[in-house]
């Protein structure tokens, strides 16, 4: 399902090969979200598209958020859930 590649010596990934190179009649479509100041979110797409990743304007405008959203505590209790199938309470997480 997922490959976790690990980074040489050099900090350098080690990319698998290019699907550019095996066409698919229907590319699986994956939607990325970004959390962040402005500037970092805006840093983040720049980069991405430097890489060849995504066009900049293929993003949506930013949405403001709720400075008290817990957005990484959400993240890390989704990973938890999915992980053992229960919940860890918020005490018992790190």
């Amino acid at each position: 399902m997922f490959e976790y590649l690990e980074p040489d010596a050099s900090g350098a990934s080690n990319l698998p090969p290019s699907s550019r190179s095996t066409p698919q009649a229907r590319p699986e479509r994956v939607r990325h979200m970004l959390y962040g100041s402005l500037a970092a979110i805006d840093r983040t797409i720049k980069i991405l598209h430097a890489l060849g990743y995504t066009d900049p304007n293929d993003w949506s405008d930013p949405i403001p958020m709720p400075s008290s959203a817990p957005v990484g505590d959400t993240a890390r209790s989704l990973r938890l859930r999915s992980a053992t199938g229960v919940e860890m309470p918020a005490s018992h997480r790190t």
